[in-house]
């Protein structure tokens, strides 16, 4: 039947329902809407090739797991959903699309799954509102409205909710979009006493101490706060800074960026305060960022880093308007923190041929700028003297690059610097370490947000805490009830215990969704199931794993690429085309999900033509639960 079969029973349908149908409920109204949606989703979701292709497992399918996945709805709507399933069963009947034993077979279906449906409407009706709550109040929080502010929550809500369909739809999505970037990967930190040690001595405090010492018992400034040209310069000479920049090509030049950025940040700092018309050194103690003699206390320490921290903030978040145009300098300090989570994610150090080309491309896609390359020049210079700047500062470091061009990278103090400017502005930034008093469901929830390097060291660190039978049992736990890719990481955690965790796993390998793993793991340590010797799981297992396998990349990667990875990490001489033409029996219950991807994405076409086949068969066949065929139950 055609791709649109839906498009082309809705006449029908329709008139069907206009009818009420002879199959119908008496006096119950049949509706179209619904009954056409059921269709829809069949089609889009299941593959269902026709209405006639309707089964039990494949009603079972689109009750439980499509519609509440798929629409929003509440519990109060169950009957009607329930209502439409049922008028839909009667048109197929009366219209000759499913003969009567399969029509029953189908009405049967339909009242045993009602409870379960309920449960899983409420279910899903709950997460949605829950989900939206938080989105709500995300928004609201990104826009700077108080939540503890009810008369601005309320002003919040009347104003959004007046807005229309399209606005608030476009506004929802940005936001979404926005913090799905807002994850950064792990991070080692330097130990306290150590940041203290650095930020006093770092290039940033050395400067905001002199211009306060510079200040002495006090210097005029302007109504704006600022010193006057005069004082300005001989500032700029007493502390070494340049009168100007490379890049900057603004008629501003003599206006001394570097020292207006000090200024500005000593002021949010309160190491400089105004008083009278006149500069003085502020009541924070300046002695806090002055090098300490001998070893520091932990609250002088923490001291120091507070008020080391708002300087930095302040220095790199100016939070300048450049008039007149683009003015690179004022602009390349304006998206200095763009720089720094640049060089925070990267595992290696970057160039400034990186760092340049990376800033200029989003500068080019976030402004206006009439002749690119020209501002590209500017503001490669202006970036090369910031960089200066980090690196005198002490957040930045030359390192070694991967090429002949120099790296750089952040020091310690500019890791532990930034980080915190991402936690204040809403980021998670997980630190390696935090792991290790975690629970086991709490590890491998941890360790999706980990690079290789960083994932080894916390599963050795969360190890190295436990007795490996504790261990096993907590991680074939997560293994029992968790999706696919959390038992993906666990497995890969449980691999690295030795034999004293055998007598546990054996014991798990008896539990549907733990079995294969557990099989695979008995053979890899030279066991079997029974403790007889080694055995190799079964094809039927192997099938299973890597079902699961490639369901666990799906929850993370694009389809493409889950499929991509999975034929790359597929043993040499590996029987795929095989593997696909079985796979619709595995009793795991993501084997349609998982055929689906390969049919649309496996560069081999055969095999994709023979995935997806094999989809619509899995999608068809009945499924007892989330285990490999033969796997005895648990107990």
């Amino acid at each position: 039947m055609a791709d649109n079969w839906v498009d082309t029973v809705d006449g029908e349908l329709r008139r069907w329902a206009e009818r009420g149908g002879p199959a119908a409920d008496a006096g119950d109204a049949a509706d179209a809407e619904g009954m056409l949606l059921l269709l829809d989703l069949a089609r889009e979701d299941l593959g269902l090739p026709g209405p006639g292709a309707l089964t039990p497992p494949l009603l079972r399918e689109l009750m439980l797991e499509v519609f509440p996945e798929s629409v929003v709805a509440g519990p109060e709507e169950v009957p009607a959903v329930v209502g439409a399933a049922r008028h839909l069963v009667a048109f197929l009947r009366d219209t000759g699309a499913v003969g009567d034993a399969d029509a029953d077979g189908l009405a049967a279906e339909l009242d045993r799954l009602v409870p379960e449906f309920t449960e899983a409407v409420t279910a899903a009706d709950a997460s949605d509102r829950e989900a939206a709550a938080e989105v709500i109040a995300g928004m609201m929080a990104a826009e700077g409205v108080p939540v503890d502010d009810e008369e601005a929550v309320e002003r919040w809500v009347r104003e959004f909710e007046a807005l229309p369909d399209e606005e608030r739809y476009a506004r929802t999505e940005a936001y979404l979009r926005e913090i799905e970037d807002r994850v950064v990967p792990p991070v080692r930190l330097a130990p306290p006493a150590e940041l203290a040690a650095a930020a006093r001595a770092s290039g940033l405090a050395a400067q905001a101490r002199a211009l306060a010492g510079w200040l002495g018992e006090g210097r005029p400034v302007t109504g704006d706060g600022e010193l006057a040209a005069d004082d300005a310069r001989a500032a700029a000479e007493a502390l070494g800074l340049p009168p100007g920049r490379p890049g900057d090509v603004s008629e501003q030049a003599d206006l001394l960026p570097e020292l207006d950025r000090l200024w500005w940040a000593a002021m949010d700092a309160e190491l400089i305060t105004r008083r009278d018309g006149t500069a003085v050194p502020g009541p924070e103690p300046a002695a806090l960022l002055a090098p300490a003699e001998g070893d520091g206390d932990a609250a002088g320490d923490e001291a120091t880093l507070n008020l080391w921290l708002r300087l930095f903030d302040a220095a790199v978040v100016p939070e300048q308007e450049p008039e007149g145009g683009l003015d690179p300098v004022r602009l390349v300090q304006n998206e200095l923190t763009g720089v720094l989570i640049h060089l925070y994610e990267q595992d290696e150090p970057a160039t400034s041929g990186e760092l340049a080309g990376a800033f200029a491309e989003h500068v080019s896609g976030a402004y206006e700028v009439a002749t690119p390359r020209e501002i590209a020049d500017a503001l490669g210079a202006a970036l090369a003297r910031e960089i200066e700047d980090l690196v005198s500062w002490g957040v930045a470091a030359p390192a070694p690059g991967t090429g002949p061009e120099p790296g750089y990278a952040l020091t310690p103090l500019g890791v532990w610097g930034v980080r915190e400017l991402l936690l204040a502005d809403g980021f998670l930034a997980p630190v390696v370490g935090d792991l290790a008093d975690a629970p086991a469901d709490g590890l491998v929830a941890g360790l999706v947000l980990h690079r290789q390097d960083t994932a080894d060291e916390e599963i050795e660190g969360w190890l190295a805490g436990r007795e490996a039978p504790a261990a096993a049992r907590d991680l074939l736990e997560v293994m029992r009830t968790g999706g696919p890719g959390a038992r993906n990481l666990a497995a890969a955690v449980l691999n690295r215990l030795g034999a004293e965790a055998e007598p546990v796993v054996r014991e798990a390998a008896a539990e549907r969704p733990v079995r294969p793993y557990a099989l695979l793991w008995l053979a890899r340590n030279g066991t079997d199931a029974t403790g007889a010797g080694a055995a190799e799981p079964g094809r039927d297992e192997y099938l299973w794993l890597f079902v699961d396998t490639v369901a666990g990349m799906l929850e993370t990667a694009d389809p493409r690429d889950a499929v991509a990875a999975a034929v790359a990490d597929a043993p040499a001489g590996a029987d795929l085309d095989g593997m696909v033409r079985e796979m619709w029996r595995s009793d795991h219950p993501d084997a349609a999900r998982v055929l689906e991807a390969l049919g649309d994405h496996h560069p081999d076409k055969a095999i994709a033509k023979t995935a997806r086949t094999a989809a619509y068969k899995a999608r068809s066949a009945p499924r007892a639960g989330a285990a490999p065929a033969g796997t005895p139950a648990a107990g």
